[in-house]
């Protein structure tokens, strides 16, 4: 699974504490990271929470990414705006039991974390162990287990009504302004991640005429 970590400019200077954690979990399960920033607050690309639902989404939709990891200071703002957009499922998770719920119940694809909220002592073992129990268990598979069928079953049902509901990530990014697009693709490596992991050649032209 290729798993996308983005920071936004608040929460920038987290960068490397929350991509550690996260690959220290995840590469011994054998998924891979990549890191889009932001990586330091002075970085010269500035990503606003609304700039990386952007950026998550696309890579998403285009296949860059199989899910996306990202937050803001409450996290609020950053899932409001991944679930802006198509084929997106993000959750707000804030501690174990929330990743572990919310892969087996809602079976998203993103989730969104405090990085500012309840961000102290221990706040790297907290990323850890929500790393753990979002990767470590599978997905779909229902909680509790009699509850497993009907879970399901709802879990269809909405991917049923946002695909009538959400218009294609293309006519939202076209019908966006540009240069708000634009500037969630202004990271320092996210052409080389990006390019060399998309899988959807008109999302990928489309971005090349920004860029």
């Amino acid at each position: 699974m290729k798993i996308a970590l983005i920071n936004e400019n608040s929460q920038a200077a987290k960068n490397e504490l929350i991509a550690a954690s996260l690959k220290k979990v995840v590469e011994p399960m054998g998924h891979t990271v990549h890191n889009y920033g932001m990586y330091a607050a002075d970085d010269a690309a500035q990503l606003t929470y609304v700039q990386a639902g952007i950026l998550g989404a696309v890579l998403l939709n285009s296949g860059a990414a199989d899910y996306v990891i990202t937050g803001c200071g409450t996290g609020e703002g950053a899932m409001l705006a991944m679930n802006s957009f198509p084929n997106v499922i993000c959750g707000h998770v804030e501690d174990p039991v929330d990743a572990y719920t919310f892969a087996h119940v809602n079976d998203g694809n993103a989730i969104a974390l405090p990085f500012a909220k309840g961000f102290g002592w221990g706040g790297e073992l907290n990323l850890e162990y929500i790393f753990e129990k979002l990767f470590g268990f599978g997905h779909g598979q229902g909680y509790p287990k009699e509850r497993v069928v009907p879970e399901q079953r709802n879990k269809k049902i909405l991917d049923g009504v946002r695909a009538v509901t959400l218009r294609p990530i293309l006519d939202c990014l076209k019908d966006m302004d540009q240069d708000l697009v634009k500037g969630a693709f202004a990271g320092e490596k996210f052409q080389e991640l990006f390019f060399a992991n998309c899988q959807n050649e008109e999302i990928a032209a489309y971005i090349k005429t920004l860029l």
